[in-house]
Order: structure tokens, then C-alpha cells, then sequence
């Protein structure tokens, strides 16, 4: 059972890690022609580095030879991930082939790794085959996107996509169902921190939750997902007050003075309903309102945001910009935030556009090569993918 979550959001893939960003190949993995002039194999690249930065199932590196990586590590288990423990600053050795975007890290032998080993070879074909599928979709849409292509058909990718990841969740879950073992209702109530906030369920509620948490498991096992559905909403509405007391929404106070803005009182006083409205519209799921709102506050606020300097926007980049590329891109960042303070955010958007597009050969130039990790060596120890 899902903890009730309020925030709305639009599910691309299950299966997928992220849009795809296209790489350059040259990234000096050796090939080397077979007795077949026709086929090129490619043989693993091998960098040395220091690790940047730490995320869930990879690093960015800075390699000795200058460039940016990004290593992937989904062929490794969690265990070996654990054991290798990644710090930053740490130097680090990696072998593994170099990929073109974020999205060919998750192949069907890493989904496969994931299965119950009960999954027939006939599953698996089918499996595969709705995969490579899927993976065909979401390249189409990320060439969609690099081309700009409206709201509509990219939603339509979208829908694709999930319409393949639906009929194999239909293959898979009676895998799953076979060994699945429930929670009991105490630890799974237990992982939503009430104790450690004080917060006490009350005794009526403590009943329905228990009794409507095990009506749920029968019919989750039983594979009647739309009965089992129907049950965890009614579990969430009954729990819903209790998650509103654990994470209160955020005062208008704390709103302003986490900005750090100077703003007069009588603009206060007037930004205070439009906020608290807001936040009304957004626990009552109003899009349209919520976002009207929203925009109302960013645009009385907009005025009283104090413009960063040119020097300062540009000291978060990794790459020095040359004098020449400087003394064009000043005139149009001045340009953008004059436009933007006015409102007129459709021209300031064309600034910026303008902007990047004279940074574009430097992000390039500065761009991580993906590499999906096959051998890692740290602190001495070698490791292999499983």
C-alpha cells in the first residue's frame, strides 16, 4: 500500500530513469575491426578520477583526463554499493562501455534482475519484447522534445508508454502477489513517524484503519486491484488528517521570511489571502486556481527580488566564458530581468533563449559522457558487475 500523497504528478515510465540526453560517442572508448569488416566492436573504456558528486545509482566523476562523466551502476548489486561506498573527493577507477542517454542504463537485463526468478521463459520473451518496445517510445519522445513539439504529442509519448508498462504490470503482478508478504498493519502505520511526532490515531480510527488495512491485503492478493484501490482510499481519507498535523502547511510568515526580501507591509498585507487561498486551492486539487494564484503572488513578489549580477549568475558554471561571448551575453541578461520585471515574460523568455543559445557550445563542450559501469576500482578492492 502506497503512502497517501497529495501532490499530483505525471507518470512517465515505471521502467525508465529519465528523459534521454544525447551524448557524443568520441569519448575514447577504443574499437577495433573484427576479421568482418562490417562490425565494429567496442571495447570498454577504462577513466581514472575523483568523485564529484554522489546520487542514488551513480557518481559524477572528473576524470584525469580533464572531462566529466557521469558512472552508472545498475549492473551492481545493492550490496556491492554499499560495500564500495562512495565519498566525494574519493579517486575512483572505472571500466564500462559509454552510452548515449540516461535511459539506455536501464536495459531489460537490469529490469530482469528485479523479477520473481518464478517468471516463465514465455513471460520473459513477452516481456522483452513490450520493453524494447517501450524504450523505442521514449527515444521517439525524447527526440519530440529536442524538437520543441507541443504539449499534445509528447503527452500522447506519454500515454504510449504507460500503456505498455500497464500490460506488463499485468504479466508481473501475479508474480509478485505469489511472494508477497504483507506488512503488518502496526509496521506499516509505524513508517509514517507519527510516534516520533506525538501524534496519537484515535481509538474509533485505529479501529477502521486496522480493519479496512486487511480488507486491502485480501483484495490485493486476490489481484482485484480496483476493489484494492477503492479500499486504500478510503484508508487515506481516515488517515489524511493525521498526515495534515505531521506536515502542516507552511505559515505565510515562514513563506516571506524564507525569502529574505525586503517587502512593505502593505504589500504584505495584501499577498497574505492571495497565499492562503493558494494553498487552499492546492489542498482542494484546484489546478486552474491553484496556479492563477500562484502566478499572482510570483508577480507582486517579482518586484522586490533584487537582480544577481551578471558575475554571480555565472560563477555557478564549470567553464570559463570568453571576454568576446561576455560582452554579448551581459546586454541580454540586463535585458531578460528588465523584461521580467515588467512582466513581460513571453520577451523575457525569447532573452533567454538568445542567452543560452550563445552558452550552448560551452555546455557541449562541458558535457558528461555517460558510461554504464561493468568494474569499479576503490580504496584498493576490485569490483564486478553481477
Amino acid at each position: 500500500m502506497n503512502k497517501p500523497i497529495k501532490k499530483t504528478w505525471m507518470l512517465a515510465s515505471a521502467l525508465t530513469i529519465g528523459m534521454a540526453v544525447l551524448t557524443p560517442l568520441s569519448a575514447g572508448a577504443e574499437e577495433v575491426k573484427t576479421t568482418n569488416s562490417s562490425i565494429t566492436v567496442q571495447l570498454e573504456h577504462k577513466i581514472t578520477g575523483t568523485i564529484k558528486d554522489v546520487n542514488d545509482s551513480g557518481i559524477t566523476l572528473k576524470g584525469n583526463d580533464g572531462k566529466n562523466y557521469y558512472i552508472d551502476f545498475y549492473k551492481f548489486s545493492s550490496e556491492q554499493l554499499v560495500q564500495m561506498n562512495f565519498v566525494e573527493g574519493q579517486e575512483i577507477s572505472v571500466e564500462g562501455n559509454v552510452v548515449e542517454s540516461y535511459s539506455d542504463f536501464y536495459t531489460f537485463e537490469v529490469y530482469k534482475k528485479d523479477l520473481p526468478k518464478e517468471v516463465t521463459k514465455e513471460d520473459l520473451i513477452k516481456l522483452e519484447k513490450m520493453f524494447n518496445e517501450m524504450k523505442k517510445i521514449e527515444k521517439e519522445m525524447s527526440d519530440e522534445v529536442n524538437r520543441n513539439a507541443t504539449d499534445d504529442v509528447i503527452e500522447k509519448k506519454y500515454e504510449e508508454i504507460y500503456k505498455i508498462y500497464e500490460e506488463m504490470h499485468k504479466i508481473t503482478k501475479p508474480y509478485y502477489l505469489t511472494i508477497w508478504q504483507p506488512q503488518s498493519y502496526e509496521e506499516y502505520i509505524q513508517e509514517f513517524g507519527f510516534k516520533e511526532a506525538n501524534i496519537v490515531i484515535k481509538e474509533n480510527d485505529t479501529t477502521q484503519l486496522k480493519a479496512i488495512y486487511a480488507e486491502w491485503v485480501k483484495l490485493e492478493k486476490s489481484g482485484d486491484e480496483e476493489k484494492a484501490n477503492d479500499k486504500l482510499d478510503e484508508f487515506n481519507k481516515i488517515l489524511q488528517p493525521y498526515i495534515d498535523e505531521l506536515y502542516p502547511l507552511q505559515t505565510f510568515e515562514e513563506f516571506i521570511s524564507d525569502m529574505e526580501l525586503d517587502i512593505p507591509a502593505e504589500t504584505l498585507a495584501k499577498l497574505k489571502p492571495i497565499y492562503e487561498n493558494a494553498q487552499k486551492a492546492d489542498k482542494e486539487e484546484d489546478v486552474e486556481l491553484s496556479e492563477k494564484l500562484w502566478l499572482e503572488i510570483h508577480q507582486i513578489i517579482s518586484e522586490f527580488i533584487k537582480q544577481v549580477t551578471f558575475e554571480e549568475f555565472i560563477s555557478d558554471f564549470e567553464f570559463e566564458i570568453s571576454e568576446a561571448d561576455k560582452k554579448l551575453l551581459i546586454p541580454i541578461y540586463e535585458e531578460a530581468f528588465a523584461l521580467a520585471k515588467k512582466q513581460d515574460f513571453e520577451k523575457a523568455r525569447e532573452k533567454w533563449n538568445a542567452f543560452y543559445k550563445i552558452l550552448d557550445p560551452y555546455f557541449a563542450a562541458n558535457e558528461e559522457t555517460l558510461i554504464s559501469a561493468s568494474k569499479v576500482t576503490i580504496n584498493g578492492q576490485q569490483y564486478f558487475a553481477e
